[in-house]
């Protein structure tokens, strides 16, 4: 599959329309990324819509564990996929815990509201993928994160970007990474697939 001349979009959403969520518009072949911040659900379809992106990639879980079929109902509080990253080490929070309940209750909805307008949605983890690329976490040191993304090869624009859009930074390569078919798929497709890059991954 060719690759040349596409875009990429990476999220990190907040779980609020009242908090932050980072932008990051990630350009192949020249692997220019354009990193902001916005917030309404509003911004962030307008904002995709006129990217016209090959895929989304969001940090946010996309699906609900096996046997639940809303945030309401009691059942499981993981899904195979979050069940693969502990299995390999990765921190991560369940979908079911406090904000995260408010997180994933808004990324199901936008990826719904995405791929109506014809874009592919998947789902991503900023910082598992970090942790397999030797990179360290946005909230941990932001300043050495935008180091080793550039080292592989992002061209990150603007003077201070935040953790919200470093780990932006991080969604949109991990989604080239995919459309490259550089990439590894944890968990089951009747709840969410994460998408991670392949510890090897270099541009």
């Amino acid at each position: 599959m060719s690759i040349e001349s596409i875009v990429v979009i990476g999220l990190d959403l907040a779980g609020s329309p009242r908090r932050p969520t980072g932008f990051c518009i990630l350009y192949h072949p020249s692997l220019d990324a354009y990193t902001s911040v916005i917030y309404t659900d509003e911004e962030i379809v307008e904002a995709i819509a006129g990217c016209k992106p090959r895929v989304v990639a969001i940090d946010a879980p996309l699906g609900l564990p096996r046997g639940r079929r809303s945030m309401e109902e009691h059942g499981p509080h993981l899904r195979l996929c979050d069940i693969m990253l502990r299995r390999a080490g990765i921190r991560f929070l369940p979908v079911t815990l406090g904000a995260m309940r408010m997180l994933t209750e808004r990324g199901m909805k936008l990826k719904s509201i995405i791929e109506g307008l014809g874009f592919e949605v998947i789902e991503v983890y900023p910082g598992g993928a970090q942790d397999i690329l030797g990179l360290p976490r946005a909230k941990k040191d932001r300043y050495n994160l935008r180091s080793g993304l550039e080292k592989l090869g992002l061209k990150i624009h603007g003077v201070d970007p935040t953790v919200h859009e470093l780990d932006a930074a991080t969604a949109a390569y991990t989604g080239l990474m995919y459309v490259r078919g550089d990439y590894t798929a944890l968990g089951d497709p009747e709840e969410s697939i994460i998408i991670m890059p392949k510890a090897s991954s270099r541009m």
